[in-house]
């Protein structure tokens, strides 16, 4: 049995993902194709615990490096636990975040080192890359007018970092989307979700095809 296809999708906070993933999922099961969706940090049991510790509001002293180690110890169980095991039943898989996040977030971000995080990364995932990665480009402006107009999303840590620390992720995002581009499809998150939602489900018919 061929491995399965494993999707991930990136992007600054409030640039629509979740809406975007919740869309894509409902026009995959219209067409009738199988799909396992997930996300990080979290996904399973010990990832979910995890990220309540990463993302918990009280904890603003995190050390940089700790925080990008808690992410790559998330990251592992997740793989290990759910990605891997459905990737080699053959299943299509769709993850909200993945080692793009910890790139742009704590190496560009942080400035602990796009290089240095990578290599952590590459040990937590055991060198495993996701086949193709959608970014939802909005600029960091737009992202956080939309994060503060959504009255029912739930505001964690990183929500309350300073416009400057979104800015540099944002930076951090463009620099990967031009290192990989083989990789990374960009996607004008200004559309509405349908127009983007179609956009992907189309990319991600024709790679299954291929």
């Amino acid at each position: 049995m061929a491995e399965g296809l494993f999707l991930t999708f990136e992007g600054c906070d409030g640039c629509g993902k979740t809406t975007v993933l919740k869309r894509v999922s409902a026009l995959l099961e219209e067409k009738g194709i199988p799909f396992l969706l997930t996300r990080e940090p979290g996904g399973s049991h010990i990832a979910e615990e995890i990220r309540n510790v990463i993302l918990d509001r009280n904890n603003t002293e995190m050390d940089p490096r700790c925080e990008a180690l808690l992410y790559a110890a998330s990251r592992r169980q997740h793989l290990v636990e759910i990605v891997l095991p459905a990737l080699k039943k053959g299943e299509l898989v769709l993850s909200d975040r993945y080692l793009d996040s910890s790139l742009a977030y704590q190496g560009y971000a942080r400035g602990i080192g796009m290089e240095e995080v990578y290599s952590i990364n590459l040990f937590a995932t055991s060198g495993r890359l996701p086949d193709l990665t959608f970014f939802l480009d909005l600029s960091p402006e737009e992202a956080l007018e939309r994060i503060h107009k959504n009255a029912s999303r739930e505001v964690n840590r990183l929500d309350l970092e300073k416009e400057n620390f979104h800015k540099k992720v944002y930076e951090g995002y463009k620099i990967l989307l031009k290192k990989y581009p083989e990789r990374i499809v960009r996607i004008d998150a200004k559309q509405t979700v349908e127009e983007e939602s179609k956009q992907i489900v189309d990319i991600i018919l024709k790679r299954l095809k291929a």
